[in-house]
């Protein structure tokens, strides 16, 4: 019954040459078009200068909080204000935001978390001495206050 003799010659393989190529397109494509997005500062910065100033070592354990009057005074007003992670915050929000800084790092590393203050030059003590007081009763001791080197 079976006569007739079917005979393929076509290979079932996929050509896997240029699949390295296409890999590689596709990475450097999302390498060039991918952007890091920093925070934007919703403040006025003046920094102070200081004159012996130390590099932080690890960013990646360090919360930023800037402090100072807002840029869009408009819609703002002119009280200095808290901003944490383009946000502005109360100063009743601070613990919150060690925590969710915290929560962010491995365990080793929670009590390692550095709580770095950007402050204007023209912010009353007022405020920075609210935010520290925040700041103790979280137990988040570690503070650096950001400043420029003098010219």
């Amino acid at each position: 019954m079976n006569k007739f003799k079917t005979s393929s010659n076509t290979s079932q393989e996929i050509p896997m040459a240029a699949l390295p190529d296409i890999i590689f397109m596709l990475l450097f494509f999302f390498m060039v078009t991918t952007v890091v997005r920093p925070n934007e500062i919703l403040v006025k910065q003046q920094l102070p200068s200081a004159t012996q100033l130390k590099k932080v070592e690890k960013k990646s354990l360090v919360a930023n909080f800037n402090i100072g009057a807002p840029k869009n005074v408009h819609q703002y007003g002119t009280e200095p204000k808290i901003q944490c992670n383009d946000v502005f915050i109360a100063t009743r929000q601070i613990p919150q935001q060690v925590e969710e800084a915290r929560a962010k790092l491995s365990e080793p590393e929670k009590d390692k978390l550095t709580i770095a203050l950007k402050i204007d030059e023209e912010v009353k003590m007022g405020i920075v001495s609210d935010v520290e007081t925040q700041l103790k009763e979280v137990n988040a001791l570690k503070i650096i206050y950001n400043s420029v080197k003098p010219r």
